[in-house]
């Protein structure tokens, strides 16, 4: 699953005209590496995904969300969710609020509070206002789903510490404020999520 809507040359171009920095660690990073491991279009599978991934390592919330899937039988939809009480979730690892986030999503999804088909053709700040209406769900959560799940490519997560903390390493900024990093990531526009990337990138392979 590869990212660009825009041509990823335009892009680089335009992170030449506006911060080289980004451009060297664009130039180092294959943007297919931070999309194959997202197998599914499904909003409801990502979704659900996401928030059992909220603040667990990529190899404990794999291990999770592994068990997870197996025990709907590979089918995660609002529906089966709901056969399911939370203590089946707890069993596979999820805490008790996951489990009760999980729940909320599904049942806010089956009742249609949240139209998950309408999403793709509304703007960024309208998806995170009806997707933080689930119980778990942030905008940090919401942020990261317009990212890799929809691919808009002007996000940037001012609640990511791991963005911040790219963001100091790169420029050499000891506990960046939000103001710092802002006067920035504007100049990215309309590109901000390839910058994400980018710190992302280079946070982890410093």
């Amino acid at each position: 699953m590869t990212m660009p809507l825009t041509s990823y040359s335009v892009v680089k171009e335009h992170f030449k005209q506006v911060d080289p920095a980004i451009l060297t660690v664009l130039e180092t990073l294959t943007l297919a590496d931070w999309f194959e491991n997202r197998p599914s279009e499904d909003h409801f599978y990502n979704l659900t995904r996401n928030i059992i991934y909220q603040q667990l390592a990529g190899k404990a919330a794999s291990t999770i969300f592994e068990r997870f899937n197996n025990l709907l039988g590979g089918n995660i939809t609002p529906q089966v969710v709901l056969k399911f009480e939370d203590q089946s979730f707890r069993d596979v690892g999820l805490s008790w609020a996951k489990a009760k986030y999980v729940k909320d999503l599904a049942s806010k999804v089956a009742d249609r509070t949240i139209d998950l088909s309408k999403l793709d053709n509304l703007s960024n700040e309208a998806i995170i206002a009806e997707l933080t209406k689930v119980k778990g769900i942030g905008r940090w959560t919401a942020e990261m789903f317009l990212l890799f799940t929809l691919h808009r490519e002007n996000i940037f997560s001012y609640g990511d510490l791991g963005l911040k903390n790219g963001f100091s390493k790169l420029y050499g900024i000891t506990t960046p404020s939000n103001t710092q990093i802002k006067e920035i990531v504007d100049r990215w526009s309309p590109f901000e999520s390839y910058g994400s990337i980018a710190l992302w990138h280079f946070l982890d392979n410093r």
